[in-house]
């Protein structure tokens, strides 16, 4: 797995499907609840995600059904997107923790002064 940092959409595309596999609109509408409603993936956004994840094996096609005159693809994460998405949550946890630090030493300087 690659030291890289992910763009937001694509870590809450990750997220999305990290407990079940999920078709496009579930998707978007599970990315606006995990983001609190700060998040709204626009179709384009979502399908150019999901294809660069194909692309590089992070997602795969769980099924493809017809729904409504229309194909409906649900994907799924594979073990490389679940190591992908695991990976970032380390980052983004070391992160949080070395601002938490620093914050806290910044608190118990005499007046807040900066050292």
């Amino acid at each position: 797995m690659t030291e890289r940092q992910l763009r937001e959409p694509t870590r809450l595309v990750l997220t999305a499907l990290a407990d079940a596999p999920r078709h496009g609109y579930a998707i978007i509408q599970e990315v606006l609840a995990i983001s609190g409603g700060r998040t709204r993936l626009s179709t384009g956004t979502l399908y150019t995600a999901l294809d660069r994840l194909l692309h590089e094996g992070a997602v795969r096609i769980e099924r493809e059904e017809v729904v409504d005159s229309r194909l409906r693809r649900t994907f799924a994460l594979t073990e490389q997107g679940q190591d992908l998405l695991a990976e970032e949550a380390r980052r983004l946890r070391l992160a949080a923790s070395e601002a938490e630090r620093r914050l806290t030493v910044a608190r118990l300087r005499p007046n807040g002064a900066l050292a």
